[in-house]
């Protein structure tokens, strides 16, 4: 092992036992270039330290075998990667936060090269629960694992984290990439989806269309298109969005996204035909987007939708006339349709097999059962808390620095009879498409 190896080695285990992580930080940065230069002799090194006592010198080492030019045993660095999000100390690593997300993005996309997606889903986890503070704070590596999930098709992992409500996010290295959280949820969103939960999907595909931007990114456009669809699946239109979406948005994220806008308004006017006439108009946009699936549920829910609507005008109502009126090829389809939205409870009706009838019924839920108390004592107590998380939150800005400083300044311009634009640091939207 050379001179300049066995310094690094005794220099991380002499700062990691006296605990001057910040300072070993510093030396493990500037020394990234001479482990590079002895890169064939890193595994050695690697072996040499410990793992939870010199948490931070075994990171440096693997993040600097990432970025060689020619790695001819990647095998060995994933092998060595996983061992190390498994047991590296939490609170070692916490105080190299950017460097420990870079390896595990680079972790996830060397993986993802060789379509080795759930190999990385359990050391992830590892790694995203290591260096949280709590399990309401996001990491930017939670968009990888998000990633590696879906490519996966192995979603129960990522709901780990989906489910919890994000009340703080980790600045890795004093910064967050916002291109990590919107990521996060436009995943998220496409998870949901594939679990077919469309109000949670919808919920991840709008916080990505209404963060605050200068300008158009291809994420936010593309979580549009899902937004728009998912929106027809589950509310049988688009849903208004709230007033803090950025103007960039709303200006310019139509033109962009045409054919969806044509679909959405040709399923508002409830006619199967046109809808089927605008998707053979826009396969090929569908198709490259990779949204045909949800184009088609879109179909099926105009169908549903159709359906329901029969059941506020008719008692009673023949299969052969429903399909007639719903626009469906044959009694049997509608009978399909109605079978199975039965059985989601979506209408409730009984079918006359000997005569071919169908028989509405009103909703027999009489919300007074115990379940029902529950759900709903459940729904408060989860008001209460975000009620309580609310005013916590409010407290803490109301303290911030930066905010009482902007507030002090915005008062004075205010006063001088200047308009909030002119303050330093603020300009107006462009409609430029950023390139993330």
């Amino acid at each position: 092992m050379a001179s300049s190896l066995e310094q690094y080695v005794n220099m991380v285990q002499s700062m990691s036992s006296s605990g001057n992580f910040t300072q070993l930080c510093d030396y493990i940065n500037k020394s990234s270039d001479m482990l590079a230069k002895n890169s064939s002799h890193l595994d050695n090194v690697y072996a040499t330290l410990d793992i939870q006592q010199a948490s931070l010198g075994i990171l440096g080492i693997l993040c600097v075998k990432y970025t060689l030019p020619s790695n001819p045993d990647i095998e060995t660095t994933l092998i060595q990667t996983t061992e190390f999000l498994a047991k590296c100390n939490g609170e070692h690593v916490r105080y190299a936060t950017d460097n420990y997300a870079e390896l595990c993005h680079k972790f996830a996309q060397a993986l993802i090269d060789r379509k080795m997606y759930s190999r990385g889903i359990a050391p992830l986890v590892q790694a995203i629960q290591k260096i949280q503070i709590h399990p309401a704070q996001l990491t930017s590596i939670h968009s990888s694992l998000c990633q590696l999930c879906l490519l996966a098709k192995n979603m129960k992992p990522a709901l780990l984290f989906l489910d919890i409500d994000v009340t703080e996010i980790s600045r890795e290295g004093g910064h967050f990439d916002a291109k990590d959280y919107l990521l996060y949820y436009y995943y998220g969103g496409m998870i949901y989806t594939a679990l077919k939960n469309y109000d949670r999907a919808l919920y991840c595909f709008e916080i990505v269309i209404t963060t605050p931007s200068a300008a158009v990114s291809h994420i936010m456009m593309e979580a549009f298109k899902k937004f728009t669809l998912v929106s027809l699946i589950l509310h049988g239109k688009i849903i208004v969005l709230p007033k803090y979406t950025p103007q960039v948005l709303q200006r310019y994220i139509k033109p962009l996204c045409q054919s969806y806008v044509d679909l959405s308004n040709v399923y508002t006017q409830n006619n199967l035909a046109e809808l089927r006439a605008i998707v053979n108009k826009h396969t090929e946009v569908f198709n490259r987007d990779n949204n045909m699936g949800l184009v088609k549920q879109c179909m099926t829910s105009l169908i549903k939708k159709n359906i329901q609507r029969l059941t506020k005008t008719f008692l009673t109502l023949s299969l052969a006339d429903m399909a007639n009126r719903v626009q469906l090829s044959s009694p049997r389809e509608a009978e399909k349709y109605v079978l199975h939205m039965i059985e989601d409870g979506e209408i409730f009706a009984t079918i006359n097999q000997k005569d071919g009838m169908v028989r509405f019924h009103d909703n027999p839920e009489n919300y007074n059962s115990p379940n029902m108390l529950l759900d709903l004592d459940k729904e408060m107590q989860q008001c209460i808390q975000l009620d309580e998380k609310l005013k916590e939150m409010d407290r803490e800005i109301a303290i911030n620095p930066q905010y009482v400083q902007k507030i002090l300044r915005l008062v004075h311009y205010q006063s001088s009879g200047a308009h909030e634009d002119d303050l330093p640091g603020t300009s107006t939207a462009t409609g430029k498409i950023q390139a993330y």
